[in-house]
């Protein structure tokens, strides 16, 4: 059996997996208004998830700072806009972290503008974190 076959296999025991499906809930955070469903997602989500903040070692989506993400499309091409927030308003990374989300976006295939917002309301706090990051960070609440 060739190693991509091996590969291939693993790949999809894996996608079957409940198991698999379990641990992905726990990377989710508890609030954030997703275009489930829509094919680019898992695709931006993947973005998101490359994006650290640089005071905690968590990605920005599952720290639950991405708070929504519509998407509009127009022919072949799709805008994306993006609301988020950050631990507080005097991150050290306020005025850098929404050209990193659009940047991380931007290049996915069929993605038009990207647009990012900041907002403060609702305040960001502890338990919009995903479960694993709660792990991670060994905070419980």
């Amino acid at each position: 059996m060739k190693m991509t076959e091996t590969n291939e296999k693993n790949e999809q025991k894996a996608e079957e997996s409940p198991m698999v499906d379990e641990y992905e809930a726990l990377g989710e955070p508890g609030f954030i208004d997703a275009p489930e469903g829509e094919p680019l997602w898992p695709l931006i989500k993947a973005a998101l998830k490359e994006i650290y903040d640089p005071e905690i070692p968590v990605n920005i989506y599952e720290l639950g700072l991405i708070y929504a993400v519509k998407l509009y499309e127009d022919g072949s091409i799709t805008d994306v806009d993006v609301k988020m927030t950050l631990t507080s308003p005097g991150c050290p990374v306020a005025q850098e972290m929404p050209g990193w989300v659009q940047g991380a976006i931007l290049p996915i295939d069929g993605v038009g503008e990207v647009n990012v917002e900041i907002i403060w309301d609702p305040t960001w706090n502890p338990g919009m974190m995903s479960e694993a990051a709660k792990m991670q960070l060994n905070m419980f609440v």
